[in-house]
C-alpha cells in the first residue's frame, strides 16, 4: 500500500491549483494525486463555445502538461474514503495511505434527477453548455422561433449565472439575425430573483426588461417530455398556487397535478449536479439535513468539520457562496496556509476565506457585467478594477476579461500556483 504525506483527490481546477501552490512554497512536500483523466478543460469558455464566439478545442489541454513537477499522479479514480484508516480507495491502483488529504473531485451530472432528462440531454432541441456547448451551438444556429426556454435545477450548480448567461447570448443572436419577433425568450429558475446581490439584479431586471425576457421565478422543472417538446414545472413559492397569466404569450397549461406545461422549440438547461457518488457514501459528507452528501468543512478555514487532517476545496465542499473558478482561486490559499501550519507546528494556519466568488455575468456579444461577491451576498468588488469600471453595468473592457485575460490568467498563471 503506498503511503504520502499529502494525498489530493482531483486534478480540476481545484486540485491542481492547490498542488502546484503547494510545492511552490515546500518543493520537499511529498504528494500524490488521484485523477483519471486525460485532458483538462477551460469549462468557464463553454458559455462562449455555445454562442459561437470561442472554439471548443481551445478549452481543452492534456492533463499530464499541468500536473505539478514532483507531484506524483495517480491515474485512476478515487472510489471511497475510509477518514479513520486514512487511506483512498482507487479502481484499480489499490488503497492510497496519507498523513493530509485534501478533497477536490468537483461534482458531476446527474441528469437522472428530472425524468426523461437523461434519454433528451443534448438531442434535438434540448442542449446544455454544461455537457456538450458546441450542440448548443448547433441548436442556436437552427433556431427559427418559437419558445427558447431558458432553465435551471433545484439543486447546486457549478457557475449558478450560466443558465441565464447564454440566455443573453441568445437573445442577442435572434435579435441579430432578425428573428426576435418570432421568438419568445424564457427563463424558468426555482430561484426567487434574478441574482442575489442588489447591484448587479438592479443591472439584470433591467436588461430582461428592455429585452423583453420573460422571467418566471419559483419554478422548478420536474419532467421532460422530448417527443412532443414539452418541459412540466412545479410552482414552489410557499403558501401560493399558480395561475396561467391572462396573456399567456409562453402557451402555458395547467394541469390536475397542478404541474405547469410549457412547449419548448428550444430549450436550454442546467443538469442536476450532485456531489460524486463515493463522497456521498464516505462520513466525510454532510450525513443529514441542508448539505447532504456535500463535503463538510468550515467554511473559513475550509478544513473538516470532524476530521482535522481533511481539508476540502472547490465545487464539492459545502459553502454558501457560488460554485466557480473564481471562488477556487481564493480558496487555494487558504488551504495551503492552513494545511502547511498544521503540518509544521500541529495547529491550523490563520487564513480564512469569505465566501469570494465571481459571476462573469455575459450580458450579450461583447458585453459584460463583472458579479463579484463574498458571503451573505455582499458585493465584493476588486478594488483595482472598480476604481475605474463600474463593474455592475455592461462594459466591453469585461467582455474582453472574459474572452481573453481570464483564460490567459487560468492557463498561465493559477493553475502554475501563481494567481
Amino acid at each position: 500500500m503506498k503511503h504520502y504525506q499529502i494525498v489530493i483527490i482531483g486534478g480540476g481546477t481545484a486540485g491542481i491549483t492547490v498542488a502546484a501552490q503547494l510545492k511552490l512554497k515546500d518543493k520537499n512536500l511529498q504528494i500524490a494525486l488521484i485523477e483519471p483523466s486525460d485532458k483538462h478543460y477551460y469549462q468557464p469558455a463553454w458559455t462562449l463555445v455555445g454562442a459561437g464566439t470561442f472554439d471548443f478545442k481551445d478549452t481543452e489541454r492534456n492533463e499530464g502538461d499541468y500536473i505539478p513537477k514532483g507531484v506524483e499522479w495517480i491515474k485512476d479514480k478515487a472510489t471511497g474514503i475510509d477518514p479513520h484508516k486514512n487511506q483512498v480507495d482507487t479502481a484499480s491502483s489499490g488503497k492510497v495511505k496519507y498523513d493530509y488529504l485534501i478533497v477536490a473531485p468537483g461534482l458531476v451530472m446527474a441528469p437522472e434527477l428530472i425524468p426523461g432528462l437523461k434519454e433528451a440531454m443534448d438531442k434535438g432541441v434540448v442542449c446544455s453548455n454544461y455537457t456538450d456547448p458546441e450542440h448548443t451551438w448547433e441548436v442556436l444556429k437552427n433556431f427559427k422561433g418559437g419558445n427558447a426556454i431558458f432553465t435551471q435545477p433545484t439543486t447546486p450548480i457549478k457557475c449558478g449565472g450560466a443558465p441565464q448567461k447564454i440566455m443573453y447570448l441568445a437573445e442577442d443572436y435572434f435579435r441579430k439575425h432578425g428573428i426576435r419577433d418570432k421568438v419568445n425568450v424564457a427563463f424558468y429558475t426555482p430561484g426567487t430573483i434574478i441574482f442575489g446581490v442588489p447591484d448587479f439584479a438592479k443591472t439584470l431586471n433591467k436588461i430582461i426588461h428592455d429585452r423583453n425576457i420573460h422571467f418566471k421565478p419559483f419554478m422548478a422543472p420536474v419532467r421532460i417530455d422530448a417527443k412532443n417538446q414539452d418541459i412540466y414545472f412545479k410552482y414552489i413559492k410557499p403558501e401560493e398556487e399558480y395561475s396561467i397569466p391572462e396573456n399567456n404569450p409562453m402557451g402555458e397549461e395547467l394541469d390536475d397535478s397542478k404541474e405547469i406545461k410549457v412547449h419548448f422549440d428550444m430549450l436550454h438547461l442546467a443538469p442536476p449536479q450532485a456531489a460524486p457518488k463515493f463522497i456521498q457514501e464516505s462520513e466525510i459528507s454532510i450525513q443529514e439535513g441542508p448539505g447532504k452528501g456535500w463535503v463538510d468543512v468550515d467554511i473559513h478555514s475550509l478544513q473538516h468539520s470532524r476530521f482535522p487532517n481533511i481539508f476540502a476545496l472547490g465545487d464539492v465542499a459545502h459553502l454558501p457562496t457560488a460554485k466557480t473558478g473564481a471562488a477556487i482561486r481564493k480558496q487555494a490559499p487558504v488551504v495551503v496556509e492552513n494545511l502547511l501550519g498544521l503540518i509544521k507546528s500541529k495547529e491550523v494556519g490563520h487564513a480564512s476565506y469569505s465566501g469570494y466568488s465571481s459571476c462573469p455575468l455575459v450580458t450579450r456579444y461583447g458585453k459584460m457585467v463583472l458579479a463579484e461577491f463574498k458571503y451573505d451576498n455582499v458585493r465584493d468588488s476588486d478594488p483595482m478594477i472598480s476604481k475605474f469600471v463600474d463593474t455592475s453595468k455592461e462594459q466591453y473592457s469585461m467582455w474582453l476579461l472574459k474572452k481573453y485575460g481570464l483564460p490567459f490568467m487560468y492557463w498561465n498563471l493559477m493553475l502554475r500556483g501563481k494567481a
